[in-house]
């Protein structure tokens, strides 16, 4: 078995010196080069992240200026336009923030900071009331699950005592941050 761990010479021109490789130092190589790939491979799934959210945004823009693409984007139902157009506000609100805690630039305790301001306003509240069949769907332990619940917890939290929804207590990590 020592053997395996040779020596390996790597081909080289005639008369020139070859440079000697060990087994461990390609293997060392080949870990560096893996965990290197990997770091990109997340880099390109953050900077996909942030495409795909932009065009959302521009799609949600564009319906929130005009009332007939609105209606083409919601599955709100009973609503007035002005009201479809606030929903459509609150999730891109709502999303931004999620948005921000994906790609690092907001850590869980930060994230929850800013649920906890945005539960506060009326539409988003709303917002959040008629979107809950919505979020029954979502995968459990998936980053949306979990953040939705969190969002639930901050809604009871403050329905049950508005005046003190600034104290902001112990917010464990979910599970794989």
């Amino acid at each position: 078995m020592a053997a395996g761990w040779g020596v390996l010479r790597s081909p080289g021109k005639r008369g020139t010196r070859r440079q000697e490789t060990t087994l461990p130092d390609l293997v060392a190589q080949i870990a560096r080069l893996g965990e290197e790939l990997h770091a990109i491979g997340r880099e390109l799934r953050r900077a996909n992240e942030i495409q795909v959210h932009r065009l959302l945004t521009e799609q949600l823009d564009r319906a929130i200026d005009d009332p007939t693409l609105a209606a083409a984007m919601s599955t709100l139902s009973g609503i007035s336009e002005h009201k479809r157009r606030q929903m459509l506000f609150a999730n891109r609100e709502y999303a931004t923030i999620l948005l921000s805690h994906r790609t690092g630039t907001i850590d869980w305790s930060e994230l929850l900071g800013n649920l906890r301001v945005l539960c506060r306003n009326e539409v988003f509240a709303e917002y959040w009331e008629r979107t809950v069949e919505h979020r029954r769907s979502l995968a459990a332990g998936s980053l949306e699950r979990l953040v939705g619940e969190a969002v639930d917890t901050l809604m009871e939290e403050l329905a049950d005592d508005p005046e003190e929804w600034w104290i902001v207590g112990p917010s464990p990590e979910p599970p794989g941050d």
